[in-house]
């Protein structure tokens, strides 16, 4: 038996959030043992958290492959860690390198380098995914590609109804992110479709690629308030901050339960 810490990431408040379930205790757990409890749990992620070294390092994994960066997963850990263990480092890894912490008081925060390259996209590359009124589009790479729509309006996001088997056969529609202003901030959607998770609730390295494209932009530092999952029912809300070469994304964590694993 493990415990596994199931948490929702970047919550409104008390409401919503991203599910994660997260793990401390690796003892006997290989790859494909890894893949096996997060696709039993079927959250967007899991975090399987070594503690064993002198920082801990960090796997994430969706219900149907292992992912190099993702952003609730690393806030979710960052809060675990601190609040739940003995250890509080400033720094993490995972596949990508190294990651800055901070579990803070009320909202938990990672920093991740800022040299993700977006290249522009012609709005014909984005025919066949049924998006009316595209501003921009670019292709980010986090290092998984990430394809960052703006669009007119935030009510053009939340009326937009994807097919999945449609986004998953497009070279554009594994990882897409659509946002758009709005009187608060930003509005966003995410959907992994590849990654056997349709739409998320609220995507960390989405926001990761946000920053991203508004530096390609123009806009070398700036801050967004995210807001994101309430049309699958999960309201949530991003702390987004960049510089010219640093990300930061902040938002609440809330430890719902603890579960006993068998395996």
């Amino acid at each position: 038996m493990r415990q596994c810490y199931v948490l929702r990431v970047f919550t409104r408040g008390d409401e919503g959030g991203n599910h994660l379930g997260a793990i401390l205790d690796l003892t006997g757990l290989d790859t494909a043992m890894m893949q096996s409890i997060a696709a039993g749990l079927a959250f967007s992620e899991t975090v399987f958290v070594d503690t064993s070294g002198d920082l801990p390092h960090c796997r994430i994994f969706t219900p149907t492959s292992e992912l190099p960066f993702a952003g609730h997963p690393l806030v979710g850990a960052a809060w675990l860690i601190h609040h739940l263990s003995s250890h509080s480092p400033s720094r993490v890894t995972c596949e990508i390198g190294a990651i800055d912490v901070d579990p803070g008081a009320a909202n938990a925060t990672i920093g991740a380098p800022g040299r993700q390259p977006a290249t522009e996209l012609t709005e014909d590359r984005l025919d066949g995914l049924g998006l009316p009124g595209v501003v921009s589009a670019f292709s980010v790479a986090m290092p998984l590609p990430y394809t960052v729509v703006e669009m007119r309006s935030a009510e053009a996001i939340s009326a937009y109804r994807p097919v999945e088997s449609v986004l998953a056969a497009h070279p554009y529609g594994e990882m897409l992110t659509l946002w758009a202003k709005s009187d608060e901030g930003v509005r966003l959607r995410f959907f992994a479709p590849g990654h056997g998770v349709f739409e998320d609730p609220a995507t960390g390295s989405a926001a990761v690629a946000l920053a991203a494209v508004r530096r390609r932009q123009g806009a070398t530092t700036g801050s967004l308030l995210i807001s994101q999952g309430a049309e699958v029912g999960m309201p949530s809300e991003i702390i987004l901050n960049w510089v010219p070469d640093r990300t930061r994304v902040s938002g609440e964590v809330r430890h719902d339960e603890t579960r006993e694993l068998e395996i």
